[in-house]
């Protein structure tokens, strides 16, 4: 008989929940911290986006080469990386020229296999590229698998898995073993749709959600305020890594099912790119974690008032101190020492 070839293991990890002191004495409650920037490319986009490439890959020929194709910012294009590498196969990524000079060395020494293409002005130019030059001309014999960075089902399924992580893991608690709320931040809608995903799989009706942007790059926030999905004219903020100037139609269709407006258990906000920024100088302080301004958005709901603000409105003292919130800790890899510093500069961080 012959060898049959071994099904490589999903190209994501289980990540720790971990209580955090420091956030729960700045907010008023209990802070659990799911850390997403322990995935083998720095966030969360390995559930994701590995997902998704897992997916295709079994559901091709088994002896057909396989090469991936991603556009994006940076962090998809990471998890597109490490994820072909894993998997033995080879990529392409295209990114706009607005992606840092970090963020493409990066993913230029990332794996071997990888080619990385920095072109467009932005995420949706860089897109039209790699749609319309690359992905029709690879060679005969290989098979070419489009990876959007937050646009498709098996994305979404991959992000679901944090929730029954996070579900089995605060299970685990001898003290009050339930979830609150959930708060993530919101890119192209990716991440969120795969939380109101796996909530609603798992019956989670009672968990609220805040889903939180930078302003500069908040589409989906711009959507809710209009009544209608909205494109934002062009991204001002910092956080680059949430510069899709449109959310997803599916994030769109959970907004309006499930916001704050109509009753459901999903509420959007904004945060500056100051408090974003300050956020993670002031995470790094306090947890010794460093993650990118985009997911310092998320961690500056719990130093700004606003976890209190939007998800305990109208709670006591007492009621709110025993609330158990979860903070996606997405990570991100366009963030270094020198970057904190210039936050603080900037930023007027102390």
């Amino acid at each position: 008989m012959g060898s049959m070839t071994p099904t490589p293991a999903k190209p994501w990890i289980k990540t720790p929940l971990a209580f955090s002191p420091a956030l729960s004495k700045a907010a008023g409650c209990n802070i659990f911290l799911k850390l997403e920037n322990l995935q083998p490319s720095g966030s969360f986009k390995s559930r994701g986006v590995g997902n998704m490439m897992f997916r295709a890959l079994a559901t091709g020929p088994p002896t057909q080469a396989v090469h991936f194709f991603c556009s994006s910012g940076g962090n998809a294009g990471l998890a597109c990386a490490t994820t072909a590498a894993a998997l033995g196969c080879n990529a392409t990524i295209v990114v706009p020229t607005t992606t840092s000079a970090l963020m493409v060395s990066k993913l230029r020494s990332c794996a071997a296999g990888v080619n990385v293409i920095q072109t467009g002005a932005n995420w949706a130019a860089a897109d039209g590229f790699l749609r319309t030059e690359l992905l029709g001309n690879t060679p005969d014999g290989i098979r070419a698998v489009y990876v959007p960075p937050f646009d498709h089902p098996d994305i979404w399924a991959g992000a679901a898995t944090l929730v029954d992580e996070l579900a089995e893991q605060m299970a685990a608690r001898a003290e009050k073993p339930v979830v609150d709320a959930v708060v993530c931040n919101v890119g192209g809608g990716g991440l969120l749709n795969g939380v109101l995903e796996g909530l609603e799989a798992r019956r989670m009706d009672g968990v609220k959600v805040l889903a939180v942007e930078t302003v500069g790059a908040a589409s989906l926030y711009a959507s809710v305020q209009a009544g209608e999905l909205v494109t934002l004219p062009a991204i001002t903020s910092i956080a680059t890594s949430l510069g899709a100037t449109r959310v997803s139609e599916k994030t769109w269709e959970w907004a309006k099912r499930c916001g704050a407006s109509s009753g459901g258990r999903l509420t959007c906000s904004t945060v500056t790119d100051g408090e974003a920024a300050l956020a993670c100088v002031r995470f790094l302080d306090d947890e010794k974690v460093l993650v990118e301004v985009s997911c310092g958005a998320t961690v500056a709901t719990a130093y700004n008032g606003d976890l209190r603000r939007y998800l305990g409105k109208g709670d006591s003292d007492e009621t709110w101190k025993e609330k158990n919130v979860v903070l996606v800790v997405c990570g991100g890899s366009n963030v270094n020492m020198d970057m904190l510093v210039k936050y603080k500069e900037t930023y007027g961080g102390k």
